[in-house]
């Protein structure tokens, strides 16, 4: 019976680490959780927004980077951005940040770094003397991951109903490096993807990254 178990287990294990070594050479995802709240005007195709740029955030280039991003994607709205004198309804404004948390998580422990001499696992016995021996299988640890929740909320205010809110919606996508450059394109697509959805809304959507 052990001995089955313990081929069990090194089938399992295998199998898994078969399909890491494939997955090494294909395109890896990115998966955002969008919550939404609108109340979105009729017949608003064709007016035109202003970025509104948040409070000394003027002069700083990584956010003038990502307002390029949402200048790209504002037009799956209908709007047009406002040049020059030119009369705006909506105003748009979006913040950003990716702290930084330490969670824990549980993993096979390396048997490479356990306890010299002492296998995890137990014996089992073989048949009229033959086949006994040792199975092998590690004990599942703790171990501590850090997680970036890389996060973009973005609104629309429109002023002909003195500045309320039509439109809020939060993008999140949690990383395990400090990486908010990289996926920031994602998160102002999944703002956009599916405009301007429903009310309480919340969706899980994913992309696939080509490496």
């Amino acid at each position: 019976m052990r001995f089955t178990l313990f081929r069990a287990f090194w089938a399992r294990f295998l199998a898994v680490f078969a399909g890491v070594l494939l997955l090494g050479g294909c395109a890896s995802t990115l998966s955002a959780r969008v919550t939404t709240y609108a109340q979105w005007p009729a017949d608003v195709q064709g007016q035109y927004y202003r970025l509104q740029s948040q409070p000394g955030q003027q002069n700083n280039l990584e956010y003038q980077a990502y307002a390029d991003m949402v200048r790209a994607s504002a037009g799956r709205t209908g709007l047009i951005e406002a040049t020059g004198s030119q009369v705006a309804r909506f105003e748009i404004s979006f913040t950003y940040q990716n702290p930084v948390s330490q969670t824990w998580v549980q993993q096979y422990a390396d048997p490479y770094f356990g306890p010299p001499m002492y296998p995890w696992g137990g014996y089992y016995g073989g048949n009229f003397g033959f086949g006994g021996g040792v199975f092998y299988s590690p004990p599942v640890v703790n171990v501590p991951v850090t997680v970036y929740k890389n996060t973009l909320t973005l609104v629309i205010k429109d002023k002909t109903r003195d500045g309320a809110e039509v439109y809020r919606s939060t993008a999140v996508s949690m990383s395990s490096e400090d990486n908010l450059n990289q996926v920031m394109p994602y998160l102002v697509r999944a703002i956009f993807d599916g405009f301007p959805a429903n009310n309480g809304s919340t969706r899980d959507i994913s992309y696939e990254i080509s490496r």
